[in-house]
């Protein structure tokens, strides 16, 4: 399970376990040829041409989504492989900035104050003043929740580094993979654009499958199976997940996921936020917050449908989201969550009261408006949402790989939902994903092939 410990304070989550757990068993080609139907096209966008393939295999047996006990299994003349997330992304040994020793999570919660001076001669803008307000509201609960869920961490193993090990360890920093995957949706802003007319919806990952850009781009791609499948995309392989579905595109070729007919009980979003440091390193394009109110959530979201959204520390994102944006959307903001980072050690990545950069991200959960009534809601055994909760793990080092919620939020939504992430770049069995990076972390150099014992 990827929640390995839940207390009153919130959850401990084991992300790279969530991930070995979404049944990346794809089938042996190479051994068993006659098992695979391999089907390949090759479209020319733009003056660039791409190929897209699809392995295809129907399912051994019906039933869950294969776990990690069963690393390869071998049915007649099928053969599967599984492959596994690289364990060293998650292998966060030290803090990126140490704290000082009266600072460290285990010296109590010392209370800090607006008036604590920086090693410089300007003053704090009305920004960095309102930034030091918030956190001195929640440092105390982010402080002694952590530090409760780190000590449930400690005492099972699953957090656990001697000094030693501390002293000689190094953070790995991960080699970049170059998927391409917006620069192909910039290709596709050449082909012709969707309208509600068009009948295609979905495209599934299925025998006698072939594909083009042109339908990929413009239609929602679903893998119904049991099994992974392995797609290729300009020279690149990439591992979708089983029971999952995703539309590549930018956010202005959104039509193919509402003419995907699905209403959504839950919503996830991670906007690219606007800020100084996006602008100044160009990592990744940004929207404002007038695009960010464009996207349709209300022609998405089914009724009483949760709505979470990632926040950076800004306080105007904070205050946007929660004065304007759900609002906009029939939204009622519901509570405020927070996203601890920590090493395998059990000590804040960050400091937790850095000037700079906190060690923890914040989450703004709603639910649409509608015709759905409180009581009829507590008949359905789905618990109200709390306040405030925090969701504690050891994070990705890849850039904005965020940690799964499908288990934290079980409690608080009914069963076999349907749910959506959007700008994702990563996909989830049981969830459809949309952005221009959604298969971004499906890139196979991200995981391992296991060999047969």
């Amino acid at each position: 399970m990827s929640v390995v410990h839940r207390l009153t304070a919130g959850w401990l989550v084991d992300h790279l376990s969530f991930i070995n757990q979404c049944g990346y068993e794809v089938c042996d080609s190479c051994a068993y040829p006659g098992g695979v139907t391999l089907n390949t096209s090759v479209a020319c966008v733009g003056g660039c041409c791409a190929t897209s393939t699809f392995a295809a295999t129907s399912p051994s047996r019906d039933g869950p989504i294969p776990g990690p006990a069963n690393l390869i299994e071998t049915e007649g003349k099928t053969a599967k492989k599984r492959y596994v997330f690289r364990k060293e992304f998650f292998d966060i040994s030290k803090p990126h900035i140490a704290a000082a020793p009266e600072e460290q999570l285990w010296q109590g919660c010392p209370e800090v104050g607006l008036t604590k001076k920086r090693k410089r001669k300007c003053v704090f803008n009305q920004g960095e003043l309102d930034a030091l307000e918030y956190h001195s509201k929640v440092r105390k609960l982010i402080w002694e929740g952590t530090l409760h869920l780190v000590q449930e961490g400690l005492k099972s193993g699953f957090l656990h580094c001697t000094a030693a090990e501390l002293s000689c360890r190094k953070n790995v920093v991960p080699g970049h993979v170059g998927c391409g995957l917006a620069e192909l949706c910039e290709m596709a802003k050449q082909l012709p654009a969707v309208n509600e007319s068009d009948h295609q919806a979905v495209h599934l990952l299925d025998d006698e499958t072939s594909m083009s850009e042109q339908d990929l781009l413009s239609c929602v791609t679903e893998n119904g199976s049991n099994s992974a499948k392995i797609v290729v995309l300009m020279g690149q392989k990439y591992l979708v997940p089983p029971k999952s579905s995703f539309l590549l595109s930018d956010i202005s070729c959104l039509q193919p996921l509402l003419n995907y007919k699905k209403k959504y009980d839950v919503i996830v979003i991670d906007p690219p936020w606007e800020n100084k440091s996006v602008k100044r390193s160009n990592r990744y394009s940004y929207l404002s917050s007038w695009q960010i109110k464009q996207i349709p959530v209300p022609a998405l979201a089914a009724p009483d449908c949760l709505v979470v959204i990632w926040v950076t520390n800004r306080q105007k994102h904070l205050r946007f989201v929660k004065d304007e944006l759900y609002p906009h959307w029939s939204v009622k903001t519901l509570a405020e969550w927070h996203w601890v980072k920590i090493t395998r050690a059990g000590e804040f990545v960050l400091p937790l009261d850095s000037l700079h950069k906190k060690p923890y991200e914040v989450l703004v959960l709603g639910r649409v408006q509608g015709e759905v009534k409180e009581a009829l809601r507590k008949t359905e055994d789905v618990l109200p949402i709390p306040e405030h909760k925090l969701i504690v793990s050891i994070p990705c080092s890849l850039h904005s790989h965020k940690p799964p919620l499908t288990a934290v939020l079980a409690e608080f939504i009914k069963p076999d939902v349907e749910c959506l992430e959007l700008f994702a770049r990563n996909l989830q069995p049981g969830w459809t994903s949309w952005g221009n990076e959604v298969l971004k972390f499906q890139h196979i150099d991200y995981f391992t092939l296991l060999q047969n014992e």
